[in-house]
């Protein structure tokens, strides 16, 4: 799908990022730009990544010019870079707004001005009834790149959303946060046992934003049918794994947090489209003139939609196998002098 390609990832520096360029660069992408303000974790992964493919480009979605400047005969463009902390994007709205609203309509039209062939849009489970200035504004990109999709015009990319849910051991996650109180011997800070979340890897997300890009027509979202566990039994499957029983520590919801996710709403669930392991969710394509009964509505909002607790539960067992899995896990545990298989 890749091969002789130029892609352009915003936000490249960041835990989607880096895996998604190393994937581009085993599946033969001629070039790879990483758009991203900082120059930090670009010079980390300039050493991580030594290939003449890749070039870094300091810039930031905010700035309209240097994204003109990166996407000029660019072929794709993979719009990863957001604020995705819930907490923080709840005390600073306004800089969610500017990022991941404002940031995405700068790509959308930077990517229409340079022709760029297709655009995908990263998204979030919080995106559906959300309730977080977070949610809010990835719910806002979303609805931006339906626009764009839809607006007249033949000669612009084909601009489509890849939605999905937590992402283990990404950068700035629970898990990362959970093994480093473990490893220090402290209690672990818990907000509550019995919220639900969706489990995915890294490579799952790559899958979700290249079969998106394969297959997405203009306005199209693509959720992967990802499965769920509650906090609780991923803090006793890293307790088991790494052979602790620290004190759990009940915080309580942090500021905007749900008890469970959805990633296809209601609304959504009556026109979805499933394709085995994902669902398509078209553009309602619809006019404003309704009386012309023309395209797919909305639907009537019967069913619950795709959630976190209408998914597959995975069990203590299932998700002791899913983390074991995780290169992450393994460094974790090398460096801690345990086996892989856990003590």
């Amino acid at each position: 799908m890749l091969s002789g390609k130029t892609l352009l990832v915003t936000g490249g520096t960041g835990s989607f990022g880096e895996a998604v360029v190393r994937r581009a660069l085993a599946g033969g992408v001629a070039e790879v730009r990483i758009f991203s303000r900082d120059e930090k974790k670009q010079d980390d992964l300039r050493h991580a990544l030594p290939d003449p493919r890749v070039r870094f480009v300091i810039g930031d979605v905010r700035d309209r010019d240097s994204l003109a400047q990166a996407m000029v005969e660019t072929d794709l463009v993979f719009h990863a870079a957001a604020l995705k902390q819930v907490p923080s994007c709840e005390f600073h709205p306004y800089e969610a707004v500017r990022t991941n609203v404002l940031g995405t309509e700068n790509v959308l039209n930077a990517a229409i001005a340079a022709s760029v062939a297709r655009v995908t849009v990263l998204s979030t489970d919080k995106a559906v009834y959300p309730i977080n200035a977070m949610g809010l504004t990835k719910a806002l990109g979303e609805k931006l790149t339906i626009a764009k999709a839809k607006a007249p015009g033949k000669s612009k990319p084909v601009m489509s959303t890849a939605r999905y849910g937590n992402v283990m051991a990404s950068r700035g996650s629970v898990i990362p946060l959970f093994v480093k109180q473990i490893k220090q011997g402290k209690a672990l800070t818990v907000t509550d046992p019995d919220m639900t979340r969706f489990m995915m890897s890294l490579a799952d997300s790559v899958d979700l934003v290249l079969y998106t890009y394969e297959h997405a027509r203009p306005g199209d979202i693509f959720v992967q049918k990802a499965p769920a566990c509650t906090i609780g039994v991923l803090v006793q499957a890293l307790c088991r794994i790494f052979g602790a029983d620290p004190e759990i520590r009940v915080m309580g919801a942090r500021h905007g947090e749900k008890s469970f996710e959805h990633l296809v709403a209601r609304e959504e669930a009556a026109r979805a489209e499933d394709l085995g392991g994902y669902f398509r969710i078209a553009a309602d394509e619809r006019d404003l003139n309704y009386a012309g009964g023309n395209g797919n509505g909305q639907g009537n909002g019967r069913g619950e939609g795709f959630t976190s607790l209408s998914t597959h539960q995975l069990g203590l067992a299932e998700m002791i196998e899913r983390l074991r899995n995780l290169d992450y896990i393994q460094a974790e545990l090398t460096s801690a002098g345990l086996v892989s298989e856990g003590v």
